[in-house]
Parts: structure tokens; C-alpha cells; sequence
């Protein structure tokens, strides 16, 4: 039987296969604004988008035959996907470990949460921020702090020249200025 006319099955949760790796037995760090965006993320599924789904389902579901019901089989898949998201959100927030990068304020050495320039070797310079796996955006310049330029980022100093290796090639960087947001005033 063709792959077309099988049935859907509301079992298609495959939350594992869309979760970015945590490093064996590692933490999932986080900023204390990344955080705080996925818990507005989690709230806002919950107390705003899936009720509003829900009651689209059901209205659907009430007019009757549901074989030809494009508001019902949409409103189910997406109900699905809002939960498989929901189920992701809860599970990293429980493993999270905030690390505010404030506490490193007027810092020379680079830990989590740092802003890092570095200059590569045809004498380009880049400017990073070294964030949690589910925060990270490379179009904002933001890196995981997994990511292999973080991992080699990390724990050096202003003026240090590192290597960072690359498939198929090792270039050497030289960071040139380091930074954290200043710690906010109580």
C-alpha cells in the first residue's frame, strides 16, 4: 500500500528526534533572560494558544461529519504540535540551570554569557555571545556554549591566540575584547 493512504496516527511525538543534544550527563545552562523567554513561551501555549485551539476543535467536531473537516484535522494537528511543545518547554525548564553572566562583570576571562570579539587569520573580526543550547541564534550572533568557537572560546583571556579546529582545517583566532552585562542595581 503507498505511503499516501496510510493513516496518521496522533502518536507521531517524536520529542526526542527535536531536541537539541545536551552533552552526556551535562547541564543545559541558560541566561536568566533566556529563561525567563521560554517560561513567556510556555505560558503563552498554555494560557492562550491552545485554549484558543481547543475551542476551534470543538466547534469543528460539532458540525458533524469529521472525515471531510478541514477545521477539525488542522486543529487536531495543531493541537498536537502545540503539546509536543509544551512537553519540550516543561522538560528543558526542569533541567535548566541559570547562569547569570552578570557575575562575571568587568571580567577578562571568558566563562558563560560572555560577549567575545576575535579576530581570525585573513584579520576578520567577529563578535559572539555564548548562550544555552535553546536561546542560541547565530543571525543575532549568539553561539551555544557547545558549539565548537565557544568550546574554544572558553576559559581563555583578552590576547590569547587559540586554535580553533574546523573540518578539514585548524585556524588560529585572537580574542580581542571581552564583556558582560553589568549587574543589574537592587
Amino acid at each position: 500500500m503507498s505511503k499516501a493512504f496510510t493513516k496518521e496516527t496522533d502518536n507521531d511525538d517524536d520529542d526526542e528526534l527535536s531536541l537539541p543534544p545536551l552533552p552526556a550527563g551535562g547541564k543545559n545552562y541558560i541566561t536568566p533572560t533566556g529563561f525567563a523567554t521560554l517560561r513567556a513561551e510556555l505560558k503563552e501555549l498554555v494560557e492562550v494558544e491552545r485554549p484558543k485551539i481547543v475551542e476551534v476543535v470543538h466547534w469543528a467536531a460539532s458540525n458533524g461529519d469529521r472525515s471531510e473537516n478541514g477545521d477539525y484535522h488542522y486543529g487536531k494537528k495543531r493541537l498536537r504540535e502545540i503539546d509536543r511543545r509544551i512537553r519540550f518547554l516543561i522538560k528543558r525548564l526542569e533541567i535548566a540551570v541559570v547562569a547569570d553572566p552578570a557575575l562575571h562583570h568587568g571580567n577578562t576571562q571568558i566563562y558563560f554569557g560572555a560577549n567575545v570579539t576575535y579576530v581570525d587569520e585573513e584579520g576578520v573580526q567577529r563578535t559572539v555571545k555564548i548562550v544555552g543550547i535553546d536561546e542560541a541564534n547565530s543571525a543575532a550572533g549568539e553561539v551555544s556554549w557547545i558549539s565548537p568557537i565557544a568550546r574554544t572560546l572558553l576559559k581563555a583571556f583578552e590576547g590569547d591566540v587559540l586554535k580553533l579546529v574546523m573540518p578539514g582545517r585548524v585556524d588560529e583566532i585572537e580574542v580581542l575584547r571581552v564583556s558582560y552585562p553589568a549587574p543589574l542595581a537592587e
